[in-house]
């Protein structure tokens, strides 16, 4: 079971798509993870103009990379959220903020993740992994008290905002991977689990498994893998270190990234508390067969030292399992 090295570019956008794949491919990844936004994927120019995607096509066979996601996180943060304010304008297409009417933004949101999953199965690409956004996460901290009921009207929003989504990634051969992460409606263990509930297990809906996540929430990423091991759809490696010294909190105390005063923040892989070998240990035991995918992220490295550094890190650990099993490769052995 060889899986592919990709390299997720939402990170990279600032740059002409050409050169990042100029970048991966020296460095040796495998593939790209492409982001919608910059010039890496452009779902809109996928669905109506002629050529685009063999161009697309083209430029990855140039330097060797192949592409097994979309990643569509920006425009999929709005179709759920509430309150949708100017943190939605600054990350989302202008045609997709429109007049900022909070209602007609998520509705143009979701209608472009429906475009993304018929533009993903058109490049021949069939996860695309993005955000769902969540209209309750703003109630995260319980006070004033929350209604049961306010909680369970989320959960019902979201899966009445994303059941179509899913029809067309039913139609069309497609899975969504939600990045599990706070801010989405799906952040830790029971809210993965009330979320596919939600979307009554449907198979089109799945998970994007990023550790990073887990770390300062104090929860176990191994434990979630095999939870939730038939639903793994993608594999983001990001991490994140834990600095709760006692006056740092774990909240982050609504300071920059970066800043030595979080009690927590993403660096690069290898330099924080994500355990790889037992996540990939895991990964095998489950059957994860999907691509590897890099998302650098680390306020306090140069993104040019840390990208390739995270790729042979991740080499380390992300060893195939054994091609027969031991006890079949002990009796062959005993027997001789």
């Amino acid at each position: 079971m060889t899986r592919p090295f990709t390299l997720f570019t939402g990170q990279w956008a600032d740059l002409p798509l050409t050169e990042v794949c100029r970048l991966a491919r020296d460095w040796g990844f495998d593939g790209l993870e492409l982001a919608c936004w910059g010039d890496h994927f452009e779902v809109q120019r996928a669905l109506n103009e002629d050529g685009y995607l063999d161009g697309l096509r083209a430029l990855l066979d140039t330097y060797g990379l192949g592409c097994w996601a979309i990643s569509n996180h920006l425009v999929g943060q709005a179709v759920c959220d509430h309150p949708i304010d100017e943190r939605h304008q600054a990350i989302l297409p202008a045609r997709i903020w429109g007049d900022g009417e909070p209602e007609g933004v998520r509705q143009r949101a979701a209608a472009e993740m429906t475009d993304t999953v018929r533009a993903a199965a058109a490049f021949g690409v069939d996860t695309v992994v993005g955000f769902t956004g969540s209209s309750i996460w703003h109630t995260v901290a319980m006070f004033p008290p929350v209604p049961q009921a306010m909680v369970e009207r989320g959960y019902a929003d979201f899966a009445e905002r994303w059941n179509p989504i899913l029809d067309v990634c039913d139609e069309v051969g497609v899975r969504f991977a939600l990045e599990v992460h706070p801010s989405e409606i799906a952040y830790d263990f029971w809210t993965a689990r009330r979320a596919l509930e939600a979307v009554g297990h449907r198979p089109a809906f799945g998970l994007n498994f990023d550790p990073s996540h887990f770390v300062w929430q104090d929860l176990d990423p191994v434990g979630f893998l095999d939870a939730f091991r038939d639903r793994i759809y993608h594999v983001d490696c990001k991490e994140a270190r834990k600095r709760l010294d006692g006056r740092n909190g774990r909240l982050g105390s609504h300071l920059p990234w970066g800043d030595p005063h979080r009690g927590w923040d993403f660096v690069s892989v290898g330099h924080g508390d994500v355990p790889w070998e037992d996540v990939f240990r895991m990964l095998n035991s489950i059957g994860y067969t999907g691509p590897i995918s890099v998302e650098w992220e680390d306020a306090g490295m140069d993104r040019l030292h840390g990208a390739p550094e995270s790729l042979a890190q991740l080499r380390r650990y992300a060893f195939s399992p054994p091609a027969r099993s031991f006890d079949a490769a002990f009796s062959e052995n005993a027997g001789s």
